[in-house]
């Protein structure tokens, strides 16, 4: 079933507040193999010059997870989720975020198109991640819907 473009755009999100904790950091740069000490060992990390433990770049993806249903706006536009692809995801950054810190995340459908006649669909998500309403990063990430029924 093809994607509503124009509900995708206005579909709405809620905004997601989150605390970043030191295990759930530490827990993140063991997984991804990182080795740095700075975002293991308080000590490290503020020798270095940060206030706690920093977080890792490609952490922030992980915190949209903490909502209560982070797939939930692909069910909402009708997609069937066995039939979703990760296409792309990247970070802008702004400023640094830390253990300690709370995180708010605002979410947004900022583009959706199709190719090769419809067989593929794709849903650009934007996500704003602010402290203190001051901007840190942006998360983009692109999730790809094969439609196997659409002729090629």
């Amino acid at each position: 079933m093809p994607i509503d473009v124009e509900a995708a755009r206005k579909l709405p999100f809620d905004p997601i507040s989150v605390a970043v904790e030191r295990g759930r950091l530490r827990f993140f740069a063991k997984a991804i193999g990182e080795t740095d000490p700075v975002y293991t060992e308080v000590e490290a990390a503020r020798q270095a010059g940060h206030p706690d433990l920093p977080v890792p770049p490609t952490f922030f993806f992980s915190l949209e997870l903490e909502s209560p249903e982070p797939f939930g706006y692909l069910a909402a536009l009708g997609v069937d989720l066995r039939r979703v692809l990760h296409g792309e995801q990247s970070f802008t950054y702004h400023r640094m975020a830390n253990a300690g810190d709370t995180l708010t995340l605002e979410p947004r459908i900022t583009e959706a198109f199709s190719k090769k006649g419809g067989a593929l669909e794709f849903l650009v998500k934007q996500t704003d991640i602010s402290r203190d309403g001051e901007l840190i990063a942006e998360a983009r990430s692109v999730v790809v819907v094969r439609n196997p029924e659409v002729p090629q």
